[in-house]
């Protein structure tokens, strides 16, 4: 099954995919002002968003979830599968969630591909 990971910022409009998910509840970097020009493709901002209290209760919920999601699909026979994973402006937060199961999943032996769509706007 070709499986898609998708961040993108809702304030640049919603995306269409199979699957959405908000991740705006986790820390912001934006509001730090070293990381804010930064993205979530780097280790510092990743660690921000995701190594604390609420990213890595996040992460250990997500896993299961989502490689569960993932196996009920392709057993019915599913082609592919595009998952969104949205914060505000689609350079920190989502980005950094959407690297992280890259790395999951291709350990799992999947094969995702990436797509950073907001990555570059302001």
């Amino acid at each position: 099954m070709k499986i898609v990971l998708f961040s993108f910022g809702f304030k640049h409009g919603y995306p269409e995919a199979d699957l959405v998910w908000d991740v705006r509840f986790l820390p912001n970097p934006y509001w730090e002002p070293e990381l804010r020009p930064r993205t979530g493709l780097e280790a510092e901002v990743a660690a921000y968003v995701l190594a604390n209290g609420t990213g890595e209760r996040f992460l250990a919920l997500l896993k299961p979830m989502l490689l569960f999601m993932l196996d009920q699909h392709a057993a019915r026979g599913r082609e592919s599968l595009t998952l969104a994973l949205g914060c505000t402006g689609g350079r920190h937060r989502s980005v950094a969630v959407v690297e992280h199961l890259r790395t999951m999943l291709t350990a799992q032996g999947y094969c995702p591909e990436v797509d950073h769509r907001d990555i570059d706007k302001e």
